[in-house]
Formats: C-alpha cells, sequence, structure tokens
C-alpha cells in the first residue's frame, strides 16, 4: 500500500518502489505498460508517482529499452545433464525477452581465467547469470564486482551482491530423508557434493535434521564433488564397509547413477537389496535402470527466473541497481523404482 508523504526531490524509481511497497522491477513495469501487475498493485504505484512527482527520464528509458541486453552466463559445471536443463532455461527466456547471450565457461567446476574474466567484464553487459558452483567463488565475484549491473546466481544461497534464485535444499534433504526413515531403513549412506558450494551444506544440514528424529539410525558419509566419477569412488567407499548402508541417498543424480552402476557391478539388485536415490530430477534420473526416486530441483525454471530478474532489473532506470533478493521457488519429491524396503 503507497504512504503518503511529501515529493521527494529528483525522485527515482527507486523511490517510487519504497513508496509504493513494491519491488523497482514491478515499477519499471507499470511505466512501460507491460502486463504482470494487478490492477490495484498498478494503482499503488501511479499513485506513488504522483505523491513524489516523479517524472520518468523518457530519453534514458528509451535508450535501454530499445538498446539490446547482453546477459552473461558465467558456468563451470561437472554435471552435463544439469547445465543442459540450466542453460536450455537460460536460452528459452532469452528468446522471449530478445536479449543476447555472451557465455563464458571454466573447466571442472574451476573459474575461468583471471584474464578471460577481465575481458569478459568489460564486455558491456547489462546483467550477469552466475551457475553453480561459480556463483560462491570468490574470483569470480571478485571480477565482477564493480560492474554496477545486477548479477543473479542461481541455485546458490546468500551471495552478497547477488540476487540468489534457489530451491528449499535443506528442507529438500529432510524429506527425502525421512522417506528413507519412512520405508524402515537405519543404515544410511550419503555422498556429500562439492564442499564449495551452500547447497552441499545445506542438503547435508536436511539429512541430520531428520536422522536427529529417529534415535536408532546411523549415516556413513562419503565425500563427492556432483560429478559421476566421484559418485562412483564414494559408492565403492560405503559398500566397501562391514555393514554397508541399506539405502543411499547421492546429492546428485549423477552420483546416485554412478551408486547404481557400483550396485549392478557387485551384483547388488536395486532396490531390493540397496536402495539409491538422487537429487535435481535432470535426464540421469530416468535414462538408468532402474529409474531413480529424486528430489525434483527445477533447474529449468531457475535459470528462466534468474534471467528474467536480471533483464527486468537492467532495464529498470533508476540510477541504482536494486538491493540482491533470495527467491525460492517449490520443489518436489518424486518417487520411482530405485527405493524399496530393507531386506530383512
Amino acid at each position: 500500500m503507497a504512504k503518503a508523504g511529501r515529493p521527494v526531490q529528483g525522485a527515482t524509481v527507486i523511490d517510487v518502489a519504497a513508496r509504493a511497497g513494491v519491488s523497482a522491477m514491478t515499477v519499471s513495469r507499470v511505466i512501460n505498460g507491460r502486463s504482470g501487475v494487478s490492477p490495484a498493485t498498478r494503482e499503488a504505484v501511479e499513485r506513488a508517482i504522483a505523491e513524489l512527482s516523479y517524472v520518468p527520464n523518457v530519453a534514458a528509458r528509451s535508450l535501454v529499452t530499445s538498446a539490446e541486453l547482453r546477459i552473461g552466463v558465467v558456468y563451470s559445471n561437472p554435471s552435463a545433464a544439469f547445465m543442459s536443463e540450466l542453460l536450455t532455461g537460460v536460452f528459452e527466456e532469452a528468446s522471449t525477452r530478445g536479449a543476447r547471450l555472451v557465455l563464458l565457461k571454466g573447466e571442472g567446476g574451476r573459474a575461468p581465467s583471471a584474464d578471460a574474466l577481465a575481458r569478459f567484464a568489460a564486455s558491456g553487459l547489462s546483467g550477469v547469470l552466475l551457475a553453480p558452483p561459480l556463483g560462491e567463488a570468490p574470483a569470480v565475484l571478485q571480477a565482477l564486482r564493480g560492474l554496477n549491473v545486477p548479477i543473479a546466481a542461481i541455485a546458490a544461497h546468500h551471495v552478497p551482491g547477488a540476487t540468489c534464485v534457489r530451491i528449499d535444499d535443506r528442507r529438500a534433504a529432510y524429506e527425502m530423508t525421512r522417506h528413507l526413515l519412512d520405508q524402515g531403513h537405519r543404515r544410511l549412506g550419503f555422498v556429500l557434493g562439492n564442499p564449495n558450494q551452500a547447497a552441499s551444506l545445506e542438503r547435508r544440514a536436511g539429512l541430520e535434521d531428520a536422522l536427529r528424529e529417529t534415535r536408532d539410525a546411523t549415516v556413513q558419509i562419503a565425500q563427492g564433488d556432483f560429478s559421476y566419477v566421484s559418485g562412483l569412488a564414494a559408492g565403492e567407499q560405503l559398500l566397501d564397509g562391514p555393514t554397508p548402508p541399506t539405502a543411499i541417498f547421492a546429492s546428485n543424480d549423477d552420483m546416485a547413477a554412478a551408486i547404481v552402476s557400483v550396485a549392478h557391478r557387485r551384483q547388488l539388485d536395486v532396490p531390493r537389496q540397496l536402495t539409491v536415490v538422487g537429487f535435481d530430477d535432470t535426464t540421469a534420473a530416468v535414462t538408468l535402470w532402474p529409474p531413480l526416486t529424486t528430489i525434483h530441483q527445477p533447474v529449468r525454471r531457475l535459470a528462466a527466473e534468474a534471467l528474467a530478474l536480471v533483464a527486468d532489473e537492467a532495464r529498470a532506470v533508476s540510477g541504482r541497481i536494486p538491493a540482491p533478493r533470495d527467491r525460492v521457488l517449490d520443489y518436489a519429491l518424486v518417487a520411482r523404482s530405485s527405493t524399496a524396503a530393507p531386506p530383512a
């Protein structure tokens, strides 16, 4: 609801947004006559514009809205399935907005070189998307600092100076662990993801939240990095022990698929002798036998939402970049054929 007050000398879109109680992106939509704004919100924005005597800079707005958006995408992820979903979401959203994508790739989960990042930052970008794990990479954030353009980190948590678009990883991991416990499993294995990503820590925290509710449950931890190769090593480690787990929860589908492969090589039936579950619901979850029970993380939607936020903020003529936000989308537990009660 708009708040009454005096006109603000040289009021900006940010001032209008604060007066109307909405985001700068919403104000920009109203000013530019775009859809997606309710009549009540549109009225509140228009009232705030009148109260502040705000006059849009028509020339500047024309320049911004007519100029081609150049959105940079920095990525380096060991999961081809995850990146396929992410880039599809980015490409689809960019095509609807007439945005040009400028891609910069690192190798093996590592950040691009300092020189490559410097050239990228100097290439005249309207905004930047950071794919995991680079949304939390200090070298990348340092190189982009000072660009004064909106930045969105996909599937990241609490990145200074960037909007984060993610799911509730902790709650999702809690629900998956609870699902295994409810099936009767008490000896669990858990494969950690990249230790440099907050999502990995959040998923472990969710596992531990559920375990605290069940006194007789135990867990064996193996370190992975979200790659298939790391899942192979983790699977061997967990199944080599004297009392191997009856269910293994991997922090992504690529590692879960690797564990299924290890189980097959050992002639273990999945799920009658070993339950395996994953996280993400990428193509890896349904291109093996049995198909994986997993957490559906809407990777394509996360990427599209991140690009939409960056594009709208880049087109907002306010003189200041809107404050970063934390956008949390829904997830779902998808039950398939890789889970069963533990063997008697």
